[in-house]
């Protein structure tokens, strides 16, 4: 399965799960990032580390690994 880490700048991908468990998981759900939602890869960081994106209308910045937790088609 592919990650948002994995994705392309300018790449739309759906959320298909939130890996992850406790404190961690529940901040990344609490940010927007939940199961069906569309995020878009908007900039990465020159060294990879953070990445923005949109999700629900607003841009978001996420840690290297924070994104690797994510599970997107």
């Amino acid at each position: 399965m592919k990650t948002l880490r994995e994705t392309a700048i300018g790449d739309t991908v759906k959320v298909v799960k939130v890996r992850g468990e406790g404190a961690v998981r529940r901040r990344i759900m609490d940010m927007g990032i939940t199961k069906g939602a569309e995020v878009t890869v908007r900039k990465v960081a020159p060294l990879g580390d953070p990445i923005e994106v949109t999700v629900r209308g607003y841009e978001l910045s996420l840690r290297k690994a924070d994104a690797e937790m994510i599970e997107v088609s």
